[in-house]
């Protein structure tokens, strides 16, 4: 097992050195699973609904399905290194542990991509629908007072975060309570085919336009690994986070499906005025502006609560990485001994967040699927690294449970990656280049050790 960097130092003297407290173990099973929906947001099939539409000839649902069987293996994958390793840190834990700590440094790296920018893209999408509600309030004042708010609610600590979970997955259940009701009503009036969101409308032939509208839906499930960083937060964390990170997966895919069936009986078209804002023009077919104006105030929910969420998420990887000195130990690895929660790894987040004034949906969209395909990759591999090579779990069925399914997995992620934007892959490969520079300077070239954590401790 991997020594601190210090050798002077024991682990016992590192840790009172580092944590200054130690995180609550509070959650549950219901409490992980809410926290992982409210990450996912129920209502972001709504997001790219008009864009795969086309591209798929109405069968969104479809390409759903195809998305949510991806999903499950990787989320598999996600469930069983939590049982080897219930430490905060998702993936960064995990490489680190499977690989060595350079690779799982690399590997955390890339994972701040998805998590570090998603509450940012949060409080843009807030600022736009609440300026586009209120244009005499600027985007600006939304973006910051909706960041002020979510890091109040993070300091406090998870039980407060946990408590706003419900509420947010309230509002955005009474909505989609409400559109169920109408969506029914309105297939049965039109006499649509319920077959129809399956076999599609004939404007697109084909099984590949299924692939291509799959691999822009991925972006729908990017949250079910968000349990796996509160695993020094769960109660008997080996049993319930992988118990809830396969409910969540399951659950919202589950969701997306049946929203967008509905959706696409109800609107049996794939002409819109805009592909962007399609959802709008749905919901505003069945009842009107109120059932528009309840979509956007659930969809406002949602982004605050998975900027909740993820920024919980990166602070908690921030603080697994500054606990192992791969970043200062004095700013990132401590933790508030009165709220048990890392406040200076939140007030970072909280301050990057701020380029939410500055950067577009698009730019930001591209960083958080590079970074978090780069962690499905890697978590694929972990599984076969620490089960099947490590551990050496090759009998009977193990070899199909620590080999083939995993395998499936990464071959399922890498498939995802060539639906990506070139400059997706220049924004992340440039991202990795900083991370690569900063790894050479915490070794001094490699001359010592990548620090990581000793869990003897």
């Amino acid at each position: 097992m991997s020594q601190p960097s210090d050798p002077q130092v024991s682990p016992t003297e590192l840790t009172a050195q580092v944590t200054k407290g130690r995180f609550k173990r509070v959650l549950g099973v219901p409490s992980l699973v809410l926290f992982g929906l409210v990450y996912m947001v129920p209502l972001t099939a709504f997001t790219t609904y008009g864009i795969v539409t086309e591209v798929t000839g109405g069968r969104v649902p479809a390409a759903y399905v195809i998305t949510l069987v991806a999903m499950i293996f990787t989320a598999r994958s996600y469930a069983r290194m939590s049982i080897a390793y219930p430490y905060a840190g998702s993936a960064y834990m995990y490489t680190q542990q499977s690989f060595g700590g350079a690779i799982g440094f690399l590997a955390g790296w890339a994972l701040l991509l998805d998590y570090l920018f998603l509450p940012m893209i949060n409080y843009l999408i807030i600022g736009l629908y609440m300026n586009s509600t209120f244009p005499a309030v600027p985007n600006w004042v939304w973006v910051i007072a909706s960041i002020l708010l979510v890091t109040v609610l993070n300091v406090i600590g998870i039980i407060s975060v946990a408590r706003t979970n419900t509420v947010i997955i309230a509002v955005q259940t009474v909505f989609i309570l409400v559109f169920i009701v109408f969506a029914i009503g309105a297939a049965t009036g039109n006499g649509a085919d319920p077959l129809a969101p399956f076999t599609g409308d004939g404007s697109v032939e084909g099984f590949l336009p299924l692939l291509s509208g799959a691999a822009i839906l991925c972006l729908s499930f990017l949250g079910f690994d968000s349990v796996s960083t509160l695993a020094e937060e769960a109660k008997d964390a080996r049993r319930t986070v992988p118990r809830a990170i396969m409910i969540v997966t399951v659950l919202a895919g589950l969701v997306f499906i049946l929203l967008t069936y509905l959706a696409q009986i109800s609107y049996p078209s794939n002409e819109f005025e805009s592909a962007d804002t399609a959802s709008i023009e749905v919901v505003a077919s069945l009842a009107g502006p109120w059932l528009s104006a309840l979509f956007i105030s659930g969809f406002i929910a949602g982004g605050l609560g998975s900027a909740l969420t993820s920024q919980a998420s990166v602070s908690r990887i921030l603080f697994a990485m500054g606990r192992d000195g791969v970043l200062p130990r004095n700013v990132f690895g401590r933790l508030s001994t009165r709220f048990g929660t890392p406040v200076p790894a939140i007030l970072i987040v909280s301050v990057v967040s701020l380029f939410a004034l500055v950067f577009d949906l698009l730019t930001l969209s591209n960083m958080i699927s590079f970074g978090a395909l780069i962690a499905f990759s890697v978590v694929n591999l972990s599984v076969i690294k620490h089960y099947f090579v490590d551990r050496g779990e090759r009998s009977g069925g193990q070899v199909f449970n620590n080999l083939v399914l995993p395998l499936i997995g990464f071959g399922l992620t890498v498939w995802l990656w060539t639906s990506l934007t070139g400059t997706s892959f220049l924004i992340g490969l440039s991202w990795l280049a900083v991370g690569f520079i900063l790894l050479l300077i915490v070794t001094r070239f490699f001359s010592r050790p990548t620090p990581t954590l000793d869990l003897a401790e």
